[in-house]
């Protein structure tokens, strides 16, 4: 007989083990990271990142905080994140050569630190569900600098502003949660993935239109909060003014 009770338990205990599969993913990333086979190792984590992207729509559409109460599914994300977004990335920046000696030193150390105190704060997220400071996804960012291999310095600029960011109060959206041009967001980052994935599959060696929209998307993405927070200010004198 038809239980929906128990159907409804076990498509939440199903989300949950879809958010653990990023811990296989995070693996087998950096299996191929050791073996310095850096587009197979983004391959894994862009299939990470997808699994990322849809598994908290999930968790909310069947309510596993209450139907699959024995996992805490904000953890268990915040652990394979770690890895996924942090860990690795930052071992590739390192082990690949785009930075070594000790900008590579800094820049890991950097990464690491930072990252595992923001993952920490209880001020993450804002009001309308988006990020309070850069949300550490160096996954992104890394991919990007691999994409355009530019200088050491530039990737060392990229990576000090970035960590820096992370605690300022400045707003990132989130691509699926803010509401706020969400319509233009979500595709964005939606491009941003494809392209993401077409240049790991290639080995980066992708045509300068590629890397273009890539670099284009990941601005976007990276400055969007901060434009909508210019506009909140300036609607707010306004309004004080009328």
């Amino acid at each position: 007989m038809f239980d929906p009770e128990k159907t409804g338990r076990r498509k939440a205990l199903a989300v949950h083990f879809l958010t653990a599969s990023g811990a296989v993913f995070a693996m087998l990333a950096l299996l191929a990271a050791v073996e310095r086979h850096w587009d197979e190792m983004f391959l894994w984590l862009v299939v990470a990142f997808v699994v990322d992207g849809i598994d908290g729509p999930l968790a909310r559409r069947y309510d596993v905080k209450h139907k699959a109460a024995r996992f805490d599914g904000v953890l268990l994300d915040l652990i394979i994140d770690y890895l996924t977004y942090v860990f690795i990335p930052a071992y590739a920046l390192y082990g690949s050569g785009l930075m070594d000696g000790w900008s590579g030193w800094l820049a890991i150390i950097l990464i690491t630190f930072a990252s595992a105190l923001y993952f920490a704060d209880t001020r993450m997220k804002t009001r309308d569900n988006s990020f309070h400071g850069f949300p550490g996804c160096w996954n992104m960012a890394v991919l990007v600098l691999f994409a355009v291999a530019p200088p050491w310095w530039v990737c060392l600029g990229v990576v000090t502003v970035l960590a820096v960011a992370m605690f300022l109060p400045v707003k990132f959206v989130h691509p699926v949660r803010t509401k706020r041009w969400k319509g233009l967001t979500l595709p964005v980052a939606v491009l941003w993935t494809a392209l993401a994935g077409w240049a790991a599959w290639h080995g980066f060696e992708v045509s300068g239109l590629a890397v273009s929209l890539l670099v284009l998307a990941s601005l976007y993405l990276v400055s969007a909060g901060a434009v909508q927070q210019v506009l909140d200010r300036r609607e707010g004198v306004l309004r004080r003014a009328g």
